[in-house]
């Protein structure tokens, strides 16, 4: 019995130069921009019992750096506090560099506010948990978080905000 294999993939392979290639995701880079950690109360943080409350913040900012190329930068900003007194705060900025290109400027929006972050949080978790435990702190694993969720919530209140303002505007003329 013999295999047969033929080298004609030519043909099926190439596109003609009329038409576009289709969308198109990829990454370039993931890299930590920012990190900070501050322990304002020193050595006392760890000569006393507290009841620690984790307060999260959390958001992302983008920039065009060339055609088809984003910075994509999740900042999460944690701080533990007890009462009034701040144990720890750290702030992490994870960014990432993206190839988009082929996609409609509604989906290009949802992409960088979604699945850019997406891939950055677990890298920002990680760095999180490695700054607490070299800090002496114990670990904090921060749940997931999703942002195709936050996006939609985000959208209906620009869009709410919008007809309120467009009601205000009728209203005034």
């Amino acid at each position: 019995m013999t295999d047969e294999t033929t080298n004609d993939t030519t043909a099926a392979t190439q596109v003609p130069e009329t038409q576009e290639a289709g969308p198109a995701f990829a990454v370039q880079r993931i890299y930590l921009k920012d990190l900070s950690f501050e322990t304002p109360m020193g050595a006392v943080a760890f000569q006393k019992q507290w009841q620690p409350k984790v307060n999260q913040d959390l958001n992302t900012q983008s920039t065009k750096i060339a055609d088809d190329v984003y910075e994509v930068a999740l900042r999460l900003t944690i701080t533990v506090t007890d009462g009034e007194e701040t144990i720890y705060l750290i702030e992490v900025q994870q960014a990432g560099l993206f190839t988009i290109k082929g996609l409609e400027p509604q989906q290009l929006t949802h992409v960088i506010n979604t699945t850019c972050p997406s891939m950055l949080f677990p890298y920002a978790r990680e760095v999180i948990d490695n700054t607490l435990t070299k800090g002496s702190f114990p670990a904090l694993m921060l749940p997931p978080i999703n942002f195709d969720a936050l996006f939609a919530s985000a959208m209906q209140q620009a869009e709410a905000k919008a007809a309120e303002e467009a009601k205000n505007e009728d209203t005034t003329h």
